[in-house]
Formats: C-alpha cells, structure tokens, sequence
C-alpha cells in the first residue's frame, strides 16, 4: 500500500493542493468562523443567567476614545513593548493590575495586555476579562514596577554618554 501524497497525482495531492489554497471540497476556508472575542456559552439557551442583562455591544451611549485617550493606550503600547524587552528575558511573564471593578489582581501576560490594547483602540471599549488560571504572582510585576525598572536601565546607559559631554566641553 502506498501512500498517495503531494507529488503522486493521486488523492492526497487533490488534498495537498486544496489546503495549500486555504479551501476543501466543501468549500470551506481556513479561520473561517475564528472570533476575536470568546463565544458566549448561553447563546440561545432560555436558562441563561445573563439573559436579563443588557449587551453592551447594542450600548449606543459609549462614546469613542478622545484623542487623548487614544494617545494614551499608544503610549501604553510602545512603553509595554520596553518593558517585555527589559523584563521577559529575566522570567517577568507580564504585569499584574488592580482591577477597578471587583478591587482584585488580575494578571496579564504580555501578549493578552497587548491584544487588549490593541481591541481598546479598535472598539473604543475594554475588553471582558477574567483572571489568569492559578497564575504564579512571582513572574508579574506592576506598570509602577516595570516603569522604574525601565527608567532606571536608561538612566544607567546614560550616565556614561552625560560624563563624556561634559569632557568635550
């Protein structure tokens, strides 16, 4: 028995060639149907116990983010990518913020704050959050803390370059 795969001209390069052109048979594309946001689990069920609560997506009152918010969750994305450059590589996982609503430590690994930077910028409003799975907070740090940290690295790169224009003066 021989295995009919790309090259043989048999069915399994009918199949090579339809995955290397992102459809099927069926018609079906590759990510079809991928969601940014999770799916509601009680979608369509009467037992839903959030079925009495509005959907804020239908909230037309949110207003859009102001310029100046805007300029701030930007700078909030540049200042995380210095401080995943700085703070990854010796075992920070991402940073932990309190949350305003429930007054509890959420924490965020790098990626997932980005991407709901990113989704805060695009939508206008934060994303839904949840805490991390048994998350060790040892490997997380504050936006205070990281903030220091980075300053603190310029500072020391700096102290060399500011004793060396004072001598060419």
């Amino acid at each position: 028995m021989s295995w009919a795969g790309p090259g043989s001209g048999g069915a399994g390069e009918r199949r090579h060639r339809e995955r290397r052109g992102r459809t099927s048979p069926a018609g079906w594309d590759y990510g079809e149907g991928v969601h940014d946001e999770p799916i509601d689990p009680f979608n369509g069920d009467p037992a839903d116990p959030t079925a009495g609560l509005q959907d804020p997506r239908e909230d037309d009152a949110l207003d859009p983010l102001t310029e100046v918010e805007r300029q701030d969750v930007l700078e909030d994305l540049a200042d995380l990518e210095i401080y995943q450059a700085l703070l990854a590589p010796i075992g920070v996982r991402g940073l932990v913020i309190e949350c305003e609503d429930c007054r509890e430590p959420h924490y965020f690994d790098w990626d997932l704050l980005r991407g709901n930077l990113r989704h805060l910028l695009t939508s206008g409003r934060p994303r839904v959050h949840e805490p991390a799975y048994d998350p060790d907070p040892d490997h997380y740090v504050t936006w205070d803390y990281a903030r220091g940290y980075a300053d603190g690295v310029h500072d020391t790169l700096t102290e060399g370059t500011d004793e060396d224009d004072s001598a060419d003066a």
